[in-house]
């Protein structure tokens, strides 16, 4: 999309992100607490972004467009210079206040519409209406509504509302992993992430298959997209699947059903890591710990399924002409950048911090090579890239604002668990069930994110409630808040692995279904497993990842449905003797 820009909106799109940079990593190392600034300037240059990028097809309504921006700067800059003022009057807003609010929460659900799509600004309009007018509510989930000015005045200044924590986290430390990623992509590292893997397990059984599951858990430990993930790795993958002999639909299926993994592997987990770490008051680094194992486990889920699909069909790969120790012995490099970052974060420094760090090495890292050296161009080519990737997850904030604000205004965040107990008949099982459903309807309309955020705002109490612990219970809400990657009936990761396999969308979604099975037991081991987020002694949680990984190998054999076609031929052999 930024090929369509004009060359001033290009200048001006470029010289954003290459301010967006400086400021958040000369913030990430020299002022120790973020600000209403960090916020403010995230939203603002968001907003900003989208208006150039999402533009309107007709060239007078661009003038349109430059109006909006510069509301937007109007509306955003007056919450930042009046930020403290703001609090002093809360309550007491004058009517100048109000009518910024207004325009403020509009322009919100305008640039979720241009980004996102209708689904989520439908969302936001029924909140609106719901905190209007809460009082014409079933009475489970009534309240005593307000005028709209009030409501849009509570979305817009207060602190759950559109600079809350979807964008304190955003402009705290997710802006600064995605730009980290970005860095690294061009560094050369993604061009590692492919031929280490080929070189691996591409001769193997299946091979092309295993190179998507492990290129997608490297690339997809820095993407922190499962789309960008299967779009990225699967452009090469997927193809390569076809040659050796998968079916278009299932080729199409691995890279989606290996691709989500990567939104749990640290150390970027998405946004979602960082959403958990400030909801809950832990550690990053702790929630990385936490986070490993199960990322593992899905990535061996899939791996399995897929050796057993291939061995079903007789699929090989071809060997590589070079040797993964050879490969690794010459760019082993590439993958310091990621090691530096969980070091520092393990040893106490900050998030924002290490990403920085991050960067650096990733420049530092492409001068080894000569043809990945970041020239000045190509470090403007990585900012714009690490830009528009956040835009999409920025451009939800006001949206997200409104959900979050109303929930809290209107009450249901206290009343919701009460009700899903009720519903569950107090059964954990039914529970995280009924979560599950929560979260893939709120995902059809909804970035993953986001459905995590929301969900997990309402979700986590009820399971709290039940006995599970804090972290185990947001592990269970993120988990499920990622099927609508590859669940029917949205599944865009899915169809995505559908376009460029050339396959049946419906076909490789359900097929991304079956390949993508752990997601769904995960779930419930967060819940009845303390050992699988390393509560108990370190004998019992050893003994509890050794019983994980034989049942995750025997849960993805038996969905692999490997064993078919040896019950059946035991089935005829059976039928041919009664006959004889």
């Amino acid at each position: 999309m930024f090929e369509k820009l004009n060359k001033i909106e290009k200048i001006v799109f470029d010289s954003l992100a290459v301010f967006l940079v400086l400021f958040y990593c000369g913030s990430a190392v020299w002022i120790p607490a973020p600000t209403q600034y960090h916020r403010g300037v995230y939203v603002l240059i968001t907003y900003i972004l989208v208006f150039l990028l999402y533009r309107s097809s007709n060239k007078y309504m661009r003038i349109l467009d430059y109006v909006l921006i510069a509301l937007s700067a109007g509306t955003v800059g007056y919450w930042i210079l009046n930020f403290e003022a703001l609090n002093y009057r809360a309550g007491a807003e004058t009517p100048v206040d109000q009518w910024v609010a207004v325009v403020g929460v509009l322009l919100g659900v305008e640039i979720a519409r241009r980004a996102v799509g209708t689904v989520f600004v439908v969302i936001g309009g029924f909140m609106l209406i719901y905190g209007v007018y809460g009082q014409h509510f079933p009475d489970m989930i009534a309240h005593f509504g307000d005028s709209f000015l009030g409501i849009c005045t509570t979305v817009f200044f207060k602190e759950d509302g559109v600079f809350g924590i979807m964008a304190n986290v955003l402009a705290t430390y997710v802006v600064l992993f995605v730009l980290f990623g970005a860095f690294l992509e061009k560094s050369g590292a993604q061009k590692f992430f492919i031929d280490f893997p080929v070189a691996a397990v591409g001769h193997l059984t299946g091979g092309p298959a295993k190179v998507a599951v492990i290129a997608s858990g490297l690339f997809g430990s820095i993407s922190g997209s499962a789309i960008a993930n299967t779009v990225s790795t699967g452009a090469f993958t997927i193809p390569l699947m076809k040659k050796v002999g998968f079916k278009p639909h299932i080729a199409g299926a691995i890279e989606p059903a290996a691709s989500i993994g990567g939104m749990f592997m640290p150390p970027i987990m998405g946004a979602g890591g960082f959403i958990m770490a400030e909801l809950t008051g832990l550690p990053y680094s702790y929630i990385m710990l936490v986070a490993i194992f199960p990322a593992l486990m899905y990535f061996f889920s899939v791996f399995v399924m897929v050796h057993y699909e291939a061995k079903r069909h007789n699929i090989r790969g071809e060997k590589s002409e070079k040797s993964a120790l050879e490969i690794l012995r010459k760019e082993w490099y590439y993958i310091t950048p990621l090691i530096l970052i969980t070091i520092l974060m393990l040893v106490g420094f900050s998030a924002g911090f290490a990403a920085v760090m991050g960067i650096v090495s990733a420049i530092a890292v492409s001068y080894i090579n000569k043809d990945t050296r970041m020239t000045p161009m190509r470090l403007v080519e990585a900012a714009r890239l690490g830009t528009e990737s956040s835009l999409k997850i920025g451009a939800t904030v006001g949206i997200i604002g409104i959900i979050i604000s109303m929930l809290t205004f209107s009450g249901l965040i206290l009343t919701f668990a009460d009700i899903v107990i009720d519903l569950a008949n107090g059964q954990l099982f039914m529970t995280i069930l009924l979560i599950a459903l929560a979260s893939l309807i709120l995902g059809m309309g909804v970035p993953v994110t986001a459905a995590y955020l929301i969900t997990a705002v309402v979700a986590v109490p009820a399971l709290t409630h039940l006995g599970v612990n804090e972290l185990a219970a947001h592990m269970i809400v993120y988990w499920l808040s990622q099927d609508s990657n590859i669940s029917p009936p949205v599944c865009i990761a899915a169809f995505a692995g559908a376009t460029i396999a050339k396959a049946n969308m419906w076909r490789t979604a359900f097929a991304a279904f079956k390949f993508g099975k752990f997601l769904y037991l995960a779930p419930f081991l967060f819940g009845y497993v303390p050992g699988f987020t390393l509560q108990g002694e370190p004998w019992d949680i050893a003994k509890t990842f050794v019983m994980i990984t034989i049942g995750t190998y025997l849960y993805a054999y038996l969905f692999s449905f490997a064993w078919w076609p040896t019950v059946r031929g035991w089935f005829t052999s059976q039928k041919d003797v009664v006959e004889q």
